[in-house]
C-alpha cells in the first residue's frame, strides 16, 4: 500500500507558491526543474490515482522551490513507496509497474539530489556499519549522499572527477533554485591520507565498462582498507565495472546488507557492507 499522507502546506506557503506560478517567466528563471516538471507532468500517464498524483505534484513543487526540509528528496517520495515481497521497499506511485510520470520525476529528482534515494533507515544502516570511522565517497556526484550523512554527525570526506562546483558535471548540471553541490567536493588527485582508516562509499559509480569503481576499490584496498559500502545494482546493471565485481568475488565478502533500503520500481540497486576476505580463500 502507499501511504496517503494528506499533504497540506500552511496558508503562506500556498500563497507563496500560487504567486509563484503565476508569474512563468520568473518560475522558469528561479526553480527551472520544478517549472519543467509541471510542464510535462500532465500530458504523462500517471497512477490512475488522480488525488495521489496531485499529491505528488504538490510535493515536488513544495521540495523543489526551497521548501524547508533536512531531506527532500525522501520528503517527495516517501509516500509513494510501496512495499512488496520480503519487505522489499519500492517507489511505485501506486502502480506496480510505475509510469511514465512517475518515470520523468524520477529523472528529475535523480539530478537534483542522488541516483540512490538515503531513506533515513538506510542512513542509520550506513551509521552503524562505519561504527565511528569517517567516509570516504568517491563518485559523489552533487554530494547529497555525503550531506545527509553529516547532517547525522558523521566525518564525511567526498570526491568526485567533475567536481559540480568546478566544472560541468553532465549527470548532475547546475540549475537555478538548486544547490551546486550539497557538501564540498574535492578531486579524487587531492586524496592523499583520507584513503586510510575510512570506509569506502561507492554509492551508483558508473557502469557500462567506466573503471571508476574497480580503481577506488584497488586504491584503497592499497591503503589497507577493509570495509566497502556498495551502492548500486548487480553486476550486469547499470552499476560498477567488471573487474570491480571480479575484485569483489576474488578478495572480499559480503558481510551484511540494509533490509530497508528503498529503490525507484525500474531499478535493482541495493546497499551492501563487503569486508576484506581473510584467511586461506583470500587472493
Amino acid at each position: 500500500m502507499v501511504a496517503v499522507t494528506g499533504f497540506r502546506l500552511p496558508p503562506d506557503r500556498r500563497a507563496e507558491l500560487a504567486a509563484l506560478l503565476t508569474d512563468g517567466v520568473r518560475f522558469g528563471a528561479e526553480y527551472p526543474s520544478a517549472a519543467d516538471y509541471l510542464a510535462v507532468s500532465p500530458r504523462l500517464n500517471g497512477s490512475g490515482d488522480e488525488a495521489a498524483d496531485h499529491e505528488f505534484d504538490l510535493r515536488m513543487l513544495h521540495y523543489l522551490t526551497g521548501g524547508e526540509s533536512s531531506n527532500p528528496y525522501w520528503d517527495i517520495v516517501a509516500p509513494a513507496i510501496t512495499v512488496g515481497d520480503g519487505r522489499r521497499r519500492t517507489i511505485t506511485g501506486g502502480a506496480p509497474a510505475g509510469s511514465a510520470r512517475l518515470g520523468y520525476a524520477q529523472t528529475v529528482l535523480q539530478a537534483a539530489y542522488a541516483y540512490a534515494v538515503p531513506a533515513p533507515e538506510t542512513l542509520t544502516w550506513v551509521a552503524t556499519v562505519c561504527a565511528g570511522r569517517p567516509i570516504l565517497e568517491i563518485g559523489a556526484g552533487r554530494g547529497y549522499w555525503a550531506h545527509q550523512l553529516a547532517r547525522r554527525g558523521l566525518e564525511v570526506v567526498a570526491a568526485d572527477s567533475q567536481p559540480p562546483q568546478w566544472q560541468d558535471n553532465p549527470s548532475f548540471p547546475a540549475v537555478s533554485g538548486l544547490p551546486v553541490a550539497w557538501h564540498p567536493i574535492a578531486h579524487p588527485d587531492e586524496l592523499a591520507g583520507e584513503w586510510s582508516g575510512s570506509v569506502l562509499l561507492l554509492c551508483w559509480p558508473p557502469g557500462w565498462g567506466a573503471p571508476m569503481a574497480s580503481r577506488a576499490l584497488a586504491t584503497f584496498r592499497a591503503a589497507g582498507g577493509t570495509d566497502l559500502i556498495y551502492i548500486g545494482e548487480p553486476r550486469g546493471g547499470r552499476t560498477g565495472d567488471d573487474a570491480f565485481f571480479e575484485m569483489l568475488g576474488a578478495g572480499w565478502q559480503l558481510a551484511g546488507a540494509d533490509p530497508d533500503f528503498v529503490s525507484w520500481w525500474n531499478l535493482r540497486d541495493r546497499a551492501e557492507h563487503w569486508t576484506v576476505r581473510t584467511g586461506p580463500a583470500a587472493r
